[in-house]
């Protein structure tokens, strides 16, 4: 069975989608079988591996209101052993639907979606909105673990206490196995004051749950890299446009990580 991560932070821009990315794409280099699930509206994890609307014609909306079945939308990228579920600007009317029936099976549809192809891979990867909608909801019930990117900037651990909570909430009453598998710092500047800050309430505060190649190595942390930020608007995860990269190097270390 595959290990089921989420990738959620409610505040946008915090590199939740270039962590889903590069973290899938950096396990499937390392020969595990990946499915990174695209179930954010604005589809960028699904464009950053090169697709766009012309490319498919079912997606992960077509799972949420029970049309199709997720083997039946699941995409093959240019990397061998990372496919994609892909996602849709059609997915916010299912935002609302799901938030008008406040019901467990409402909150499941996702779980049930994913264990029909669970066994065909090693990791399933799932992108979530930067909000925590139902559509989140349904991303923490279906997973083993999230993380947590969170940006090197001001006001970076506002809003962590509402995932938090929401995480604790789910895990009282729908997914007694999730659990928090850590903490990400991205988009850091060394020569930035705020970053530093930041790296340093995040030791003091989650020192734990911070990632680590193994234990005489410093935690991990993204940079804020340029190729990094170009490798979307080609259609690459990091590993493919620029492995030498200092952004492609984080996102191997923390895959080596989460292999451990």
């Amino acid at each position: 069975m595959s290990e089921i991560i989420t990738i959620a932070n409610q505040k946008g821009g915090v590199g939740k989608t270039t962590t889903a990315i590069n973290l899938a794409a950096s396990l499937a280099v390392a020969e595990k079988k990946v499915l990174l699930v695209d179930i954010d509206p604005q589809a960028n994890a699904t464009t950053g591996l090169g697709f766009n609307r012309n490319n498919y014609e079912y997606n992960i909306y077509h799972i949420f209101t029970g049309r199709k079945k997720l083997s039946d939308i699941i995409l093959k990228s240019e990397l061998p052993k990372l496919h994609l579920a892909p996602s849709n600007i059609g997915l916010v009317g299912i935002e609302q639907e799901l938030a008008k029936e406040d019901s467990v099976q409402m909150k499941t549809i996702l779980k049930k979606a994913l264990e029909e192809v669970a066994g065909d891979y090693d990791f399933i990867i799932i992108d979530s909105p930067p909000a925590l909608g139902s559509i989140t909801i349904n991303a923490f019930v279906a997973s083993d673990s999230v993380i947590i990117p969170i940006q090197c900037e001001f006001y970076a651990l506002e809003g962590v206490a509402m995932v938090l909570n929401t995480i604790k909430i789910i895990k009282k009453t729908l997914n007694p196995k999730l659990k928090i598998r850590g903490f990400l710092p991205t988009m850091f500047s060394i020569q930035n004051n705020l970053s530093r800050d930041t790296v340093e309430d995040l030791k003091q505060n989650f020192k734990e749950q911070l990632f680590r190649v193994d234990e005489e190595e410093d935690f991990i942390i993204v940079p804020r890299n340029v190729k990094l930020a170009e490798s979307p608007s080609f259609g690459k995860p990091i590993i493919l446009y620029d492995i030498k990269s200092p952004g492609s190097i984080a996102y191997q270390n923390l895959a080596t990580s989460i292999l451990r």
